[in-house]
């Protein structure tokens, strides 16, 4: 696993989002959609890249509990 996902990810919702702007039926609603969608698939994004990123570099080692240490 690299960091590279995190980005070949944000392509893919970067594409997604463009399409939805581009294809979004014309309507009263239309903008509201627009805005809805992209934020939604930003904030996706944001919670899945930090979380993923949380757990491929962990700030704190873990600890394995079955080695013993000599004192």
């Amino acid at each position: 696993m690299t960091g590279w996902t995190v980005i070949w990810v944000l392509a893919g919702v970067a594409g997604v989002s463009a399409t939805t702007w581009v294809s979004t039926p014309k309507g009263p609603n239309q903008v509201l959609i627009r805005t809805s969608v992209v934020s939604a698939l930003t904030c996706m994004y944001l919670m899945w890249c930090i979380v993923y990123l949380a757990q491929l570099h962990p700030l704190i080692k873990p600890k394995r509990s079955d080695v013993r240490y000599l004192d």
